[in-house]
């Protein structure tokens, strides 16, 4: 004799790990709608009070700017462009060489961090005179690659790629540092060369630490680029805020400013998808699995 099992299409009993599922995306979908409602919450009380006090005069716009004057500026400014060239134009250069410094000074942060991190002598010998250099305040640096290299973008890229540098060599450094020795002698008894345990251990053990870094790294490297084109430039947005300085135009400031705002978070975002990429072997924290 035969049994046939029917398949039941009831909803599934709370308590269920569907029910709970559905109820933890739910609650993920709730705290992001929050979240999002606060955020501009915030920008409203923030912007609307501004708007508020410069028209009532309880602060100067001559001195703060106002938020409708920047949205005047910034539309001016797409569509007249400014003396060096269009909006657009400088615009891009400071993200060329932006992104070009961010390059160089990642690379070389994460050779340097690796490379000194595995060896204690060459650590100890270029130890003090790596924090000779991070001592230096940038602005002399940038006066300095000005000297030597032009207004052209070459000092920006270098000053850029200095500031992004030592921010990825320490992490890359401490994070070669905090590799758990067990598993690098465990590796070495299976007999994998210096160059695998490197590779495969090394690296992907410190990929937390420098991927960590890369967040606050490129902001440093649009600040390197603009103090670059303070000093001295044809071109690019820090030139611009220094001529709205100079013609005490706030609201030019401001919406230059509101540019760079806006670039930095589009980079921030591009280097998170880059970090759940990389790092998606890893097991998420109690923290990250809650997160947005």
């Amino acid at each position: 004799m035969t049994t046939t099992s029917a398949v039941s299409t009831r909803p599934v009993k709370d308590g269920t790990p569907s029910t709970a599922a559905d109820a933890a995306k739910r609650a993920a979908r709730r705290r992001t709608a929050q979240v999002w409602a606060a955020r501009v919450a915030l920008a409203a009380v923030v912007i609307g009070g501004w708007q508020a006090f410069t028209t009532w005069g309880i602060v100067d716009p001559f001195f703060f700017g106002q938020p409708s004057g920047i949205a005047k500026r910034l539309v001016d400014l797409f569509q007249n462009g400014t003396e060096f060239g269009s909006f657009y134009a400088n615009i891009w250069t400071t993200i060329q060489e932006a992104l070009a410094g961010f390059a160089l000074g990642a690379i070389t942060g994460v050779v340097f961090g690796v490379t000194l991190g595995q060896s204690r002598f060459l650590a100890d010998v270029l130890g003090p005179y790596i924090k000779m250099v991070n001592a230096i305040p940038r602005i002399v640096l940038g006066s300095i690659f000005i000297v030597a290299f032009g207004i052209g973008v070459l000092p920006k890229i270098l000053l850029a790629a200095v500031l992004v540098f030592f921010i990825v060599f320490f992490n890359a450094f401490q994070g070669v540092r905090e590799v758990d020795r067990n598993i690098l002698a465990n590796a070495k008894v299976l007999g994998a060369s210096q160059t695998q345990i490197t590779r495969h251990v090394i690296v992907p053990s410190a990929l937390t630490w420098i991927i960590a870094s890369l967040h606050s790294a490129f902001g440093f490297a649009i600040v390197g680029a603009l103090v670059g084109e303070v000093l001295g430039a044809q071109s690019g947005l820090g030139l611009v805020i220094k001529t709205a300085q100079n013609n005490f135009d706030p609201n030019g400031v401001f919406a230059t400013m509101l540019i760079i705002s806006v670039i930095v978070l589009g980079a921030e975002w591009l280097i998170g998808k880059l970090e759940h990429r990389l790092l998606s072997w890893r097991p998420p924290a109690p923290t990250e699995a809650n997160s947005l």
